[in-house]
């Protein structure tokens, strides 16, 4: 399918194709995969398929499978490739990309085990470059890959082509990057469990497929997407070697195409139309590009950067940065809930009523006080009802570690202190008996994932005591999805919503604050935006609802920008000291969340570079618009 290029794609040097939805992208991408199978049917030849694994493909195999079922779709002439594999991990581990591909597509379709090429993890040490010398011959007496299916990760790579894999590699070992291995910390339950090394195929056998399409979805990707459409090829960025085959394209979501130049700058493209959104980005840009703050901006660097037009409009400069520094002030509120009998007309949140009852969503017992902990903090001291609900357990997320240390300490204290603990005694016992069982890498026990349930439990509970939040007004939902699936293999169901609305109809909130609302389709938090989504819809008829006001935060994808921001939560230095000896709480953060406060400082430090009041540190939230 040849992509003809707009003038907005001008930046571009790779055919990209932007989707609502990936679930949208998803199905067009099924149906090319169905119509070469087809094709290749009609010519008696089988059709040679390169596949990814990670959350990305994830809605892609689904539909796969939808065909097979529904539609009668036949995998009997078809042979796959996958792209990489971890190294040293079994193929029964729950990791493996073997496992992985058997549970989210292979075991659902009818394609012969025979047709079936995934690198092997656990070859011997001397034995890797046979094995991927015969992989590389494997594809090659296939006929080569007709079409090839790619992922991208926050390093670039594609495969798991780290920065440095040149454009001439082939199928070998590789050392992973710590970015990698940080993004795939929550699925081994803690970055030291995930694995060093990989076998991938080489940059050099991906472009030797003869169509490619490299699938990203959420904010999380919209960086290096950029990088890899619209910059150099550069060994650094391996997925920007695409720039130079003739048939690659890049099949994103909205999300993930919000660095674009079409999205992030159109005024350097074409005609606009200056809506109050894009009219403060474009001042935001303008402010940051010239290094001033908003209210110094003269005519000529509007004219200079491609900005004559809005100031056409909305001009002069003058008037224009007055307005776009007031719109930006107003944003700013110490008062998260509303500051009780003040004019409100500039203010992000309404007065009345006060005090309000603000529910607090956290997909994981951490995201909330990672992200937003010096909120709830200021609205518990303001005296607002305020109640904390995490939606899921978070026991996937908590390294075996933990277990034992409780189970240990629990030993501990019965031969030492108490006495007559004979149920606590067996039951430590049997703790360190499922651990050895299962061993470093084995699925956790229904006993184990309850016990690892239960500490997170108690470090958020000593988190909001922290924030000055009393226990009762913590709530966890151990919604039914997460108990009963493992990342990126989750499915939502009605009891998911029932179990929201519950929460709802009881609390009757004036405000509710959530994330995941731009995070990956298949991730925890985006899966539970889209059940208060949902369930929210089902509650529009009702008088709280109506309203009800919805900040989104950002948890583990890119910050908001400056100009997506409508109220900014100003920090003190021990406000923001607060929120991190709450984070210490925490014995299960990844080295990203540890961090958060650095990025509520990073925000403050943009507010200055605009012009308005320098801050310790900001949080900052956007008004959830109802579509």
């Amino acid at each position: 399918m040849l992509h003809r290029r707009s003038t907005a794609e001008s930046y571009e040097k790779i055919a990209t194709v932007i989707f609502d939805h990936s679930t949208k992208a998803a199905v067009a991408l099924a149906k090319e995969v169905r119509d070469l199978i087809e094709t290749k049917n009609k010519a008696g030849q089988p059709a040679v398929l390169g596949l990814a694994t990670g959350s990305s493909p994830v809605p892609f195999y689904r539909e796969l499978i939808r065909l097979h079922k529904e539609e009668k779709l036949s995998f009997k002439n078809v042979i796959t490739f996958n792209l990489d594999e971890y190294y040293g991990l079994d193929t029964d581990h729950p990791e493996s990309y073997r496992r992985f591909m058997n549970d989210q597509l292979f075991d659902h379709i009818d394609i012969p085990k025979k047709s079936i090429h995934i690198p092997d993890g656990k070859v011997p040490g001397d034995q890797i470059f046979d094995h991927c010398r015969d992989y590389e011959a494997a594809i090659d007496a296939a006929g080569g890959i007709d079409f090839q299916i790619l992922g991208i990760g926050r390093t670039g790579h594609i495969g798991f082509n780290e920065p440095g894999s040149s454009r001439e590699s082939l199928t070998r070992r590789i050392t992973l990057d710590r970015i990698t291995r940080q993004d795939a910390a929550a699925d081994f339950r803690g970055e030291e469990n995930v694995p060093r090394f990989a076998i991938t195929m080489g940059v050099g056998t991906i472009l030797r497929a003869k169509k490619l399409v490299l699938i990203a979805w959420g904010e999380n990707k919209a960086g290096v997407v950029a990088k890899a459409v619209e910059g150099p090829v550069s060994e650094a960025v391996s997925a920007s070697f695409l720039q130079d085959h003739p048939d690659a394209r890049f099949f994103i979501d909205s999300g993930a195409s919000h660095e674009l130049t079409r999205r992030k700058l159109p005024w350097l493209i074409g005609p606009v139309k200056w809506t109050p959104q894009e009219t403060r980005r474009a001042v935001c840009w303008l402010s940051s590009s010239v290094n001033e703050p908003v209210l110094k901006l003269t005519d000529e660097e509007y004219n200079e950067h491609g900005l004559s037009d809005l100031l056409s409009e909305h001009g002069p400069s003058y008037e224009l940065n007055i307005r776009i520094f007031n719109q930006l002030q107003h944003t700013i509120s110490g008062w998260p809930g509303g500051k009780p009998d003040a004019d409100d007309t500039f203010r992000p949140e309404r007065a009345k009523p006060y005090p309000k009852r603000a529910l607090i969503f956290t997909p994981e017992p951490q995201d909330a006080v990672v992200s937003i902990g010096a909120t709830i903090d200021r609205l518990v001291e303001q005296g607002h009802e305020v109640r904390v609900v995490s939606m899921t357990s978070g026991n996937l997320r908590v390294p075996d570690s933990g277990v034992n240390k409780f189970a240990s300490i629990l030993l501990e204290i019965a031969s030492t202190i108490a006495e007559g603990w004979s149920e606590q005694t067996d039951y430590a016992r049997h703790i360190l008996q499922l651990l050895a069982e299962k061993g470093e890498f084995g699925e956790d026990p229904p006993l184990l994932r309850q016990l690892k349930g239960l500490i997170l439990r108690g470090e958020l509970r000593d988190a909001a005591q922290g924030l000055g939040l009393a226990q009762e007004n913590i709530q966890f939902l151990d919604l039914p999805f997460y108990e009963s699936g493992r990342y990126r293999r989750f499915r939502t169901s009605d009891e998911d919503t029932s179990t929201i609305a519950k929460v709802f109809h009881e609390f009757k909130p004036h405000q509710i604050y959530a994330t995941g609302d731009a995070a990956d389709p298949s991730s925890v938090s985006a899966l539970c935006f889209r059940l208060i989504e949902q369930t929210l819809a089902q509650c529009q008829k009702e008088d709280w609802a109506a309203a009800c006001s919805l900040w989104i935060y950002r948890g583990k994808e890119k910050a908001l920008a400056t100009h997506e921001i409508d109220m900014a939560v100003p920090l003190s230095p021990n406000q923001l000291e607060r929120k991190e000896r709450a984070l210490t709480r925490y014995h299960s953060l990844t080295s990203l969340e540890r961090e958060s406060p650095k990025l509520n400082q990073q925000t403050a430090q943009q507010y200055d570079s605009l012009g308005l009041a320098h801050y310790e540190a900001i949080e900052s939230f956007q008004r959830w618009r109802r579509t």
